[in-house]
């Protein structure tokens, strides 16, 4: 009885390191499926809105700039693979794409941190138009999309 549950835990391990090899070379979307607006706003919304609240769809807007504007020549919408755009997916360019992402979040984590601190100061109207402004070149990247 105990061989046969020391027998059983050994291959489950064994399935459990495969299917985590597995996942370890799938490849990766260039842009990841958490990035997107879920709604875009018209001023008079924006006007009606806390400042808390302002302040969290401009990090939001922030977010979705920093992790998809430096990605444009190759997608602008998340599940695009390197495979996908024909670039191989070994090892040294899996590695290269995750220090990319690396590197955007701890940018993004420091300019959040700033942001938290020092956004609050800034005017209500202008903070709007920033926010408007995001939005306006998401929606842009969108139209750059179904040109290619």
């Amino acid at each position: 009885m105990k061989t046969k549950i020391i027998l059983f835990s050994v291959v489950l391990f064994l399935m459990a390191g495969v299917s985590f090899a597995q996942k370890k070379n799938e490849p990766k979307s260039i842009i990841s499926e958490k990035v997107a607006i879920k709604k875009y706003h018209k001023k008079e919304e924006l006007e009606r809105m806390q400042k808390g609240e302002l302040l969290t769809l401009y990090m939001e807007r922030i977010e979705v700039l920093t992790k998809t504007l430096p990605y444009i020549a190759f997608a602008t919408k998340p599940g695009v693979t390197m495979s996908t755009l024909g670039i191989p997916n070994d090892n040294d360019n899996r590695k290269i794409l995750d220090n990319q992402f690396e590197s955007t979040d701890d940018y993004f984590e420091a300019t959040t941190e700033f942001h938290k601190k020092i956004l609050p100061y800034s005017d209500t109207s202008k903070l709007i138009s920033a926010i408007i402004f995001y939005e306006e070149i998401m929606k842009s990247l969108h139209e750059y999309s179904a040109y290619n």
